[in-house]
């Protein structure tokens, strides 16, 4: 005869399993999203970029929000200030940081480099939003920090250093942005999304064209449009599932595996070389994220 809570505790464990089944397939689609926003960036301004992705990431996430028909969520005035921050940091500054490195360095080292933000946004969510995970998670992010260092420090002078430090600046911006997130998950993901895609890609474009950014060609424009309705707003959508079950810290737990997909694209698709010293610090990062992971199984357990 199975306990009086076995029906909930297994109801409870499907759930948590479709939240990090769609955690891994927002990772998937984001990851992607890298590489190809690589081959667009030799006809594109950084910023122009960075405006068309999120514009079609609030275009697709605009059309889940109006066939779902449902009214905008209310929010606080302390969750609008969560949502200004989201959309200004990981909305406009992070994906301007991102392609600004991303056109001066290899999609392999840029992808494994977004690795940071699962670092980032752990000690963010430990020790200034108190989001408990265990101490050997300290471990798996020490080992993608040294991996990230390794990625790093092949730079000859200080002028080199810069698209890496804009790479890791994005990691920061998205820490922020996902640890802001997480205070507003409970509200429709779709109208979040489209409000970070809308107001931060109208901002960027904007931003861009004043500064004398020229259009490319329509085909380019429409690709970027729909790279970022399906790495940016779809792989959105699937994230914040993951986010409201699991919290901040596990759900970049699982988002981690976006690095790798990227640069194994990156590698296959686009023939960037494998390095002894990108080799050194994909392994780095994956034991690193590996005990990331398992850490989260194990607290669950033991809690």
């Amino acid at each position: 005869m199975l306990p009086s809570g076995a029906p909930a505790h297994h109801a409870s464990v499907r759930a948590r399993r479709a939240a990090i089944l769609a955690t891994l397939l927002a990772a998937l689609l984001f990851g992607l999203g890298t590489p190809a926003a690589k081959q667009l960036l030799a006809g594109f301004d950084a910023a122009l970029l960075a405006g068309l992705l999120y514009l079609g990431m609030g275009g697709v996430l605009a059309l889940v929000f109006a066939a779902r028909g449902a009214p905008p969520p209310r929010l606080t005035r302390a969750e609008s200030a969560w949502l200004a921050l989201s959309v200004s940091l990981g909305g406009a500054l992070a994906p301007w940081l991102l392609f600004w490195g991303l056109a001066r360095t290899p999609a392999t080292v840029a992808s494994l480099l977004l690795n940071t933000e699962v670092v980032l946004t752990a000690l963010l969510a430990r020790f200034l939003f108190r989001e408990h995970y265990g101490r050997r998670l300290f471990v798996g992010l020490g080992l993608i920090a040294a991996g990230s260092a390794i990625l790093g420090g092949g730079a000859q002078a200080p002028a080199e250093s810069l698209p890496t430090l804009a790479v890791l600046g994005a990691c920061l911006a998205w820490a922020i942005d996902n640890n802001a997130t997480r205070r507003i998950a409970h509200a429709d993901a779709s109208f979040i999304g489209l409000a970070k895609g809308l107001i931060a890609g109208s901002c960027n474009t904007a931003i861009a064209l004043a500064a004398g950014a020229a259009w490319p060609a329509p085909r380019a424009v429409a690709a970027a449009l729909l790279i970022g309705a399906i790495s940016y707003g779809l792989s959105f959508g699937f994230y914040m599932r993951g986010m409201r079950a699991l919290g901040a810290a596990r759900t970049s737990a699982l988002f981690a595996t976006a690095p790798f997909a990227g640069a194994a694209v990156a590698v296959g698709a686009l023939g960037e070389p494998l390095t002894p010293r990108l080799l050194l610090a994909a392994a780095a990062m994956a034991g690193g994220v590996w005990i990331h992971v398992t850490e989260r199984h194990a607290h669950d357990t033991d809690g």
